[in-house]
């Protein structure tokens, strides 16, 4: 950090500036300028705040009508911190999501300030060179340490220690006497420039003509947005990995977003074979120092590619070329906590605001996207065949109602005969069910009780291999009671349904040769076990694999050629509208990972509704057909992508608070041609983390200014104390 001061070559100084903190309020703040300072747009600056000092940004303009305050009451910008300014391209992306999401500017900018270490400059490096001083008492050990700093570069006191065979003592001892120099160097360069001009994979001709065409849109630069359709196993991956590699010859940078970043071992390993280096990580495994030093290196172009979860969004680019949205259509990339926005579309948002292209790729594309190709908004490039030659693995459906399962088995008799005959053959089996833990629900076989989380309304889940009862949605944690708490009966708890633990139980009895491991969010806890699990996997250690939806993207196992979906029902359940589509994408993905190699594929869906259209689809292998019929339902209806949807969430400790604003909220509805408002109502879990949760469903035509309606409604809106209110903008989740 460094006191506010003028540049030579900068402009005369304006008298204030406009900052913006990371704080949730939406307004700019005026400063004063100490005499002779320049602080440009972008820059990070230290101002008191309050009681506080804060760092913000300074801010293009000042979009407040508020009067603005006169000089001399001014507060002074107190120091000019020595970063990287903020590229114009972020600030306008925080200004735009603002907007969209009707959340407070300060708290999108927290989102692109989320390191705040980031912004000091990296320490020295500190070395030691041959000194000007002869050393006194040459012992052994001295000797050789000034032998090796008489002949080599400076190195830092570990490396000089350990290659002289002594202690750090030594080192310094030396370093005192004056017969070693200590020197600052620059900070090291963490991240190695990929190698664009290395040849990629051998392609098909329709993976060459989707790769020149990626390529060259990369290379020439310019918005647009193009959807790479293909299907699973066609290598879509190596295809975009050109287009990165014309942005990297043209000297931009790139972001590459996955819904599943801590999972991407067999992504990062491929493009370590295309480029031969490893890529800039971002996402919340990431240690407090790899956080700081990526930041960094992304803000002064040192970090050529970036690979990383929905935040890396708001990364700070200084040069960013092109973005990647890999599964585009998978749903984690809609950020439900804070600021809540969808990573797919504020990336083409982004990419508009850079001026450069987007690339959207998955086998299932969202209907969003695929309207958007159909009206001509997004180019679309399609690879309809595997690589290598590999064919699409066989799916049928197992009509449980005709199998006649044993109480407390999940596993029909035509799964289990697959399993075998796969097994026997050596080759390697899925089974997907995609539900944590061991049961899904714990009750009380004398009384019935249901064990519920105490904050949110929903069951606790029995997680057996941990020994402990969970929920799924705040994460709180108990014991197993040894006595129901209703009728105080001893031992009488018993799990119904199953989850992967339960399932792998089963399996294991009924398979005793079975190389079993489950593969769960909390039993693979970050990028390292996912990847030693891969490994164990790819090296037939394994040959049962046993998981949930993180199996169902991107795994590319060989040997496996069995995938068994034990309840494909499971997603259809309930309201949403997105259902039928969630379901068919989730199951379409996870029957891809079966085939990918030389031996052919199958699929065994068990489900009680073998004639839903869902899996029909999946069955015949008409996508687009089903997406016809998926878009028909939702025009008549004038549901997304032909209609606009919002949600507000009305939460509080206080029932009855929260009741009363979201009435409150109900009478005060605009009335406007082409807008509804359905409800209020209790939010489907309307307990969640302690908090009493009622919502209201905003459906309007899209010629209709939405966020102008919602922002001069919510403005006549003033919540009961203590009562929060949320607006989701195109929900995904209506819990």
């Amino acid at each position: 950090m460094r006191a506010a001061h003028a540049t030579s070559d900068a402009p005369p100084s304006a008298a204030r500036v406009h900052v913006l903190v990371p704080v949730p309020l939406g307004e700019v703040y005026d400063y004063r300028l100490p005499e002779g300072c320049v602080a440009r747009p972008g820059s990070f600056v230290s101002v008191p705040f309050g009681r506080r000092q804060m760092i913000g940004v300074v801010w293009d303009e000042q979009p407040s009508e508020r009067p603005s305050p006169e000089e001399s009451s001014l507060k002074e910008v107190t120091a000019e911190l020595d970063c990287p300014a903020m590229p114009p391209g972020l600030r306008r992306l925080v200004d735009w999501v603002a907007g969209y999401t009707l959340s407070p500017r300060g708290a999108v900018l927290r989102m692109a300030m989320s390191v705040p270490k980031a912004l000091e400059p990296p320490a020295p490096r500190i070395a030691y060179a041959l000194g000007d001083r002869p050393a006194k008492r040459l012992t052994k050990a001295r000797q050789r340490v000034l032998a090796l700093a008489a002949e080599g570069p400076p190195r830092g006191l570990t490396e000089l220690a350990r290659e002289a065979a002594v202690g750090a003592g030594v080192v310094r001892g030396l370093a005192k006497a004056g017969a070693l120099k200590i020197l600052e160097l620059p900070a090291a360069r963490r991240f190695s420039a990929p190698d664009w001009r290395r040849a990629g994979a051998t392609f098909s001709p329709e993976q060459a003509a989707a790769a020149v065409r990626l390529k060259d849109r990369a290379h020439q630069g310019g918005f647009a947005t193009m959807l790479l359709d293909g299907v699973t196993g066609a290598g879509k991956t190596e295809v975009y990995l050109d287009a990165a590699a014309g942005a990297l010859e043209r000297g931009r940078q790139v972001l590459v977003l996955l819904p599943e970043i801590a999972l991407g071992a067999q992504w990062l390993e491929r493009f370590r074979r295309r480029f031969a280096v490893t890529p800039a990580e971002w996402h919340s495994d990431l240690g407090a120092r790899q956080r700081r030093e990526t930041w960094r290196a992304v803000a002064t172009g040192e970090a050529r590619v970036v690979v990383g979860a929905r935040s890396g969004l708001f990364l700070p680019f200084a040069e960013l070329g092109l973005i990647v949205v890999d599964e585009e259509h998978d749903a984690a990339f809609k950020q439900e906590d804070g600021v809540i926005y969808n990573a797919r579309d504020m990336a083409i948002v982004r990419a508009r605001l850079e001026d450069i292209p987007c690339v959207l790729v998955s086998a299932t594309p969202s209907l969003e996207t695929v309207v958007n190709v159909q009206q001509g908004r997004y180019e679309r490039l399609h690879l309809p065949a595997r690589h290598a030659g590999a064919a699409l693995p066989e799916i049928s459906a197992i009509d449980m109602r005709a199998e006649n399962l044993a109480s407390g088995s999940w596993l029909s008799g035509t799964l289990l005969d697959a399993l075998v005959e796969t097994l026997e053959s050596g080759q390697q089996a899925m089974l997907f069910l995609n539900r944590r833990g061991y049961a899904p629900l714990t009750l009380c076989r004398t009384c019935g009780h249901r064990l519920y989380c105490p904050n949110c309304t929903s069951w606790l889940v029995e997680h057996r291999a941990f020994h402990h009862l969970q929920c799924h949605h705040c994460g709180h944690r108990e014991a197993l009671p040894e006595r129901c708490p209703n009728c105080d009966g001893a031992d009488s708890f018993a799990a119904c349904g199953p989850g992967v633990e339960r399932l792998a139980e089963e399996a294991g009895a009924k398979l005793p040769g079975a190389r079993i491991a489950i593969a769960a969010s909390d039993t693979l806890n970050g990028p390292k076990a996912a990847a030693a699990l891969v490994r164990r996997i790819l090296e037939e250690q394994v040959n049962l694999v046993i998981g949930t939806q993180i199996l169902a993207k991107g795994h590319h196992f060989p040997m496996l050629t069995l995938v068994g979906v034990v309840d494909a029902d499971l997603g259809l359940a309930g309201g949403d509208l997105r259902a039928a589509e969630r379901t068919y994408q989730l199951l379409h993905q996870v029957a891809g990972r079966a085939g990918r190699g030389a031996h052919p594929g199958r699929v065994l869906l068990q489900t009680y509704m073998p004639d839903h259209p869902v899996m029909g689809a999946l069955i015949s292998g008409e996508r687009d057909r089903f997406l016809e019929e998926e878009a028909a339902a939702r025009r008549k209806l004038g549901l997304p992508p032909f209609g606009r949807l919002a949600g507000i969430i009305v939460s509080g400790v206080d029932e009855g608070a929260v009741a009363t604003t979201a009435r409150e909220l109900a009478r005060r509805a605009p009335r406007q041609d082409g807008l509804s408002v359905l409800g209020p109502a209790p939010a489907p879990l309307s307990r969640l983390g302690g908090r009493h949760r009622w919502r209201l469903l905003v459906k309007a035509r899209k010629d209709v200014a939405l966020q102008a309606a919602l922002r001069h409604w919510l403005a006549e809106t003033k919540p009961a104390h203590g009562v929060k209110l949320k607006v989701d903008i195109d929900p995904y989740s209506f819990l």
